[in-house]
């Protein structure tokens, strides 16, 4: 159905967040500051783990991906639809990313004995890479159906970046079948992955039980709690913000979500897995001593 007068604008402003210029300076410089401060944190992690050898281990490679994504989730383009590919396509990694850390910690803890048998570099090599190209390529097909929209005379895009949802709003033409390849990816990546997530815990979490030691049950929960804090937050926001026609959404609230996603979970994802991880406290504690020792 098409709506209004159809017109080639390719040019779009973002209307971002509303308020006085102090407040947007304000917003500016406390973005900044997470910015600068979430790229410290994830280049440390990555850094850690590429120049410490016992950290080589498929948990630890993981994470690494993990820490490089947040640091690409940041990149701007001034093509809105390049700039809506990466982000949907890096967002989309994240979740099969933390599926098969989930998927780790699995092994690692129900299947020890066998864990460096399946969990071995080319899996995890093979893991981390179809969790990346997987995404890319889905999303492709999104973007193409994207290339085919007309817009109405608005080209205000309510939100600080280009997304689906604002361009299915802006759009004079019928959008019904973006609307419904939007959803279904959204179902199989944000639904799948927690699913597998769901799987792997009631796994661990059955296994756990069965343990007689109080000790081993302290192992396993430190072994898994940094990841799970990171799945609760991050899958809180999203299935708020995408299991559900894209349509029926507030722009207003989806701002203020995207935001917890796009910048506070980057920010805390480094300091979440640095706080409770025993080996890279030791090494930061290490690096700290021979640095004062100078």
């Amino acid at each position: 159905m098409v709506k209004g007068n159809q017109t080639n604008v390719r040019e779009f402003i973002l209307l971002g967040f509303a308020g006085s210029r102090y407040v947007q300076i304000s917003l500016f410089l406390l973005f900044l500051f997470i910015y600068l401060l979430t790229l410290m944190g994830n280049i440390t992690i990555i850094s850690l783990v590429g120049t410490h050898s016992h950290l080589h281990t498929p948990m630890y490679f993981f994470l690494c991906n993990l820490s490089f994504l947040d640091i690409c989730k940041t990149i701007s383009f001034s093509s809105c639809l390049l700039q809506m590919y990466f982000v949907f396509s890096l967002g989309c990694t994240e979740y099969l990313l933390l599926a098969v850390m989930a998927y780790d910690r699995y092994l690692a803890i129900c299947q020890p004995l066998r864990y460096n048998t399946i969990m071995n570099s080319t899996f995890s090599i093979q893991l981390a890479l179809g969790s990346w190209a997987s995404s890319f390529l889905t999303t492709s097909v999104l973007a193409f159906l994207i290339t085919g929209l007309s817009f109405c005379d608005s080209t205000i895009i309510n939100h600080f970046f280009c997304d689906v949802d604002s361009w299915i709003v802006l759009s004079c033409t019928d959008t019904r079948l973006i609307e419904m390849v939007y959803i279904t990816i959204c179902f199989i990546v944000v639904l799948g992955s927690c699913a597998i997530i769901l799987v792997s815990y009631i796994y661990i979490i059955s296994t756990v039980l069965r343990i007689p030691s109080a000790q081993a049950w302290q192992k396993a929960f430190s072994t898994c709690s940094a990841h799970l804090t990171v799945v609760v937050i991050w899958y809180g926001c999203s299935i708020f913000l995408y299991v559900k026609p894209s349509k029926q959404n507030s722009l207003e609230i989806n701002k203020v979500v995207t935001l917890l996603n796009t910048i506070m979970t980057p920010l805390l994802n480094p300091f979440i897995y640095t706080l409770r991880n025993k080996d890279i406290k030791e090494i930061l504690r290490k690096a700290f001593r021979k640095h004062h020792c100078i």
